[in-house]
C-alpha cells in the first residue's frame, strides 16, 4: 500500500486506540485492535500477553535484525483534564486523547512504516515490529518480559515523542532507600544523636556529591533526594529517618557501578530497589543515526525513561510528538506530526536498509 493510504489508516487506528482504555496491565482490547491491523494487511503476527509482534515477509536468519518498538499502554488521566480522555477528536489540527502523544502517534507511525517495508525483498536487515504493553509501569509482561521469546536484536528504534529528533542516549534510573540512624529518646531529655539532626549532614552530602564521569550526550549523573520521612509523635525523637534518592544515570556508568560507588561513599545505609533500568546509547557514527542526520535531524540525549532500558543492543529513540505533553492534561498530537513521522521513518529506513 502506498504511503498516503497507510498514513490515513494509521491515524484512524490511533483514534481507535485512544477510544479504548488501556492502562498498564489492562491493554487487552488495544492489543486486539493492533491484531486487526496486521490481519487487514495479511501479516502473520504473534501475541504474548498483551504484546503483539510480527516479522517482515522475507525474514532471513543470516541477517541482523532491526527492532521497531513502541507501546500501547497509558497512564491514567489526571484530574486536570477538561476533555474526555477517551474521545478522539481533531481541533485545529490537534488529535486529542489519552495516549495520543505518549506513545500512540509513534506506535501507529511505526506500524505504518513496518507495513510499508513488510513485502520488500533484499533488505540488509530483518525487521521485527513489537507493539508492547506495560511500558508505563515497567511491568513483568512488558518488552523486558517478551525479549527472551524474540530473535536476537542487533539495533532498535524505540518510538517515543522526540519532536522527530534523534535521541542517541537515554538516562537510566536507580531508586535508593536510605536510612539515617540515631538514638530514640524523649524530647525533654538531652540527645546528641538525634536522627533528624544527623540527616542534615547526609542531605548536604547528597546535595553536593558529584559523579566524576560526564557524558557528551547526557551530561552528568543527576542525584536527587525526593522523599523524607521520620517520627510519629511530637515528644519522641525517632530512631531513624527514611530517605528516597532518585539517581538518573548517564551512559558512562552501569547501574551496578553507581550502586557500588554510592554504597561505599554515602554516609548512611543505602539499598537499591532495582538495577535493571540502565542507560541506553547508540554511536553517532551508526548508519541508522547517520541516515537521520543526512535527513537534517538533530541528535541529543534524553532524560526520560522508555523501553530502551530493557534492551542490551544499541538503540535510537525517535518519534513524532513532544515529550513535554506526555502525562499532561488534554493530551494531544498534531496530525501533521504523525504524517511527518511516517515520512521520516520511511526515509530513515530507506537510507539504512537499502
Amino acid at each position: 500500500m502506498e504511503q498516503t493510504a497507510l498514513t490515513h489508516k494509521a491515524i484512524e487506528l490511533l483514534k481507535k486506540l485512544i477510544s479504548i482504555p488501556s492502562f498498564s496491565r489492562e491493554e487487552d482490547e488495544t492489543a486486539e485492535a493492533i491484531e486487526n491491523w496486521f490481519q487487514e494487511f495479511d501479516i502473520p503476527f504473534q501475541r504474548d500477553h498483551n504484546n503483539v509482534f510480527a516479522k517482515n515477509k522475507f525474514w532471513d536468519d543470516s541477517k541482523p535484525t532491526l527492532l521497531l518498538n513502541s507501546h500501547h499502554d497509558t497512564v491514567k488521566p489526571n484530574q486536570a483534564y477538561t476533555k474526555d480522555p477517551f474521545h478522539p477528536h481533531i481541533e485545529d489540527g490537534k488529535l486529542y486523547g489519552l495516549g495520543s502523544n505518549d506513545a500512540g502517534g509513534c506506535l501507529v507511525s511505526l506500524l505504518a512504516t513496518f507495513t510499508y517495508f513488510y513485502n520488500q525483498k533484499d533488505l540488509n536487515h530483518n525487521i521485527l515490529m513489537v507493539a508492547s504493553a506495560e511500558e508505563e509501569n515497567a511491568g513483568e509482561n512488558s518488552l523486558r518480559g517478551l525479549l527472551p521469546n524474540l530473535p536476537k536484536i542487533d539495533v532498535a528504534i524505540v518510538g517515543e515523542p522526540t519532536l522527530l529528533d534523534l535521541a542517541i542516549a537515554e538516562k537510566g534510573l536507580i531508586v535508593f532507600d536510605a536510612v539515617v540512624k540515631g538514638t530514640p529518646s524523649h524530647a525533654a531529655h538531652p540527645n546528641d544523636d538525634n536522627s533528624i539532626y544527623n540527616s542534615i549532614e547526609v542531605l548536604e552530602w547528597f546535595k553536593n556529591y558529584k559523579f566524576p564521569k560526564t557524558s557528551e550526550a547526557l551530561g552528568p549523573v543527576k542525584m536527587t533526594v525526593t522523599q523524607i520521612n521520620a517520627g510519629t509523635q511530637h515528644n519522641v525523637v525517632p530512631a531513624k529517618v527514611d530517605l528516597v534518592i532518585d539517581v538518573r544515570v548517564n551512559d558512562k556508568y552501569t547501574n551496578t557501578e553507581i550502586a557500588e560507588l554510592l554504597k561505599k561513599e554515602a554516609p548512611c545505609e543505602l539499598k537499591e530497589r532495582s538495577l535493571r533500568l540502565n542507560s541506553s546509547a547508540i554511536s553517532k557514527d551508526h548508519p541508522l543515526v547517520q541516515s537521520g542526520i543526512a535527513l537534517g535531524r538533530k541528535t541529543y540525549g534524553s532524560p526520560t525513561l522508555s523501553d530502551q532500558a530493557a534492551l542490551s543492543c544499541q538503540s535510537l529513540k525517535l518519534g513524532p510528538g513532544d515529550s513535554t505533553r506526555s502525562h499532561s492534561a488534554d493530551e494531544f498530537i498534531y496530525v501533521k506530526e504523525i504524517e511527518d513521522g511516517i515520512d521520516l521513518y520511511i526515509k530513515l529506513l530507506k537510507g539504512f536498509l537499502q
